[in-house]
């Protein structure tokens, strides 16, 4: 059995400015996803300039926090923020949703792709190799914030949250960090290391992602606030992925019958 070790979600402060550890995973991420987004237009198709592989993470950061944020307050817990709208802004106390942010995200792709006058899926498939590494930073802050912890569990690595209580839980946040973010990335850094066809490297990530989230939310514990969505089980985060993996699915098939 394993205790939380009661992590500060404050890294350091300077004077009134409180720098989290949810934000500096949020940093990680992008700058992890600007490097190897340099390194893959080395080796792939360069359609991409630097300067545009700049603008590229530029225009997903934008994505990923805003619609993660709006994606949060419709999807989780909007009575809350319609009766305290200044919580929105409150984003170092955890609260992005991964499904908000990708639509945040596709829809700053289809605006940047028509800006440099390039295929959305050729877009899409670029960037997606370098989603999971930012995954595995967000989830690991998550775990710092002590949030998002697992259902009950006896198994030898069940872990305590003492500011939840007694009950060893699965550490749902590693769990995730370890499948959407490390194995998925190595999965997609491989695949597409190949030539592949228009759409398909962007399929597997979403077969790859609603795959692992709708099998981890099984041990993760249901947002309070919204218990089971359908059929005593389902939670909201397995209702959002599975449209991800039909999709993902639809898109391989498309990709490989074209071809």
């Amino acid at each position: 059995m394993l205790i939380y070790p009661e992590i500060d979600p404050v890294l350091f402060q300077l004077g009134p400015l409180k720098v989290h550890w949810y934000g500096l995973m949020y940093l990680i991420g992008f700058a992890l996803a600007w490097w190897l987004a340099l390194r893959r237009g080395k080796y792939s198709n360069p359609i991409f300039t630097e300067a545009q592989i700049s603008d590229i993470i530029f225009y997903s950061a934008i994505g990923v926090v805003v619609g993660g944020r709006l994606g949060y307050v419709l999807f989780y817990n909007l009575p809350t923020y319609i009766d305290t709208p200044s919580l929105i802004f409150q984003v170092w106390k955890g609260g992005m949703s991964f499904h908000g942010g990708f639509i945040g995200v596709l829809i700053a792709m289809w605006l940047y792709a028509g800006k440099i006058n390039v295929r959305f899926f050729e877009l899409t498939d670029f960037i997606a190799p370098l989603v999971p590494l930012g995954l595995l930073a967000g989830r690991i802050g998550n775990f710092i914030n002590g949030e998002l912890w697992g259902r009950p569990t006896d198994l030898p690595w069940g872990m305590i949250f003492p500011h939840v209580d007694n009950i060893p839980r699965h550490p749902s946040q590693l769990y995730q960090a370890l499948l959407e973010g490390l194995v998925l990335f190595i999965i997609l850094w491989v695949f597409s290391k190949r030539p592949r066809p228009t759409m398909a490297v962007s399929g597997l990530f979403l077969i790859g992602y609603g795959t692992f989230r709708f099998l981890v939310e099984f041990v993760r514990e249901p947002d309070r606030q919204l218990g089971f969505i359908a059929f005593d089980w389902m939670t909201m985060g397995q209702l959002l992925s599975l449209p991800l993996l039909i999709v993902g699915i639809i898109l391989m098939w498309l990709a490989y019958s074209r071809r």
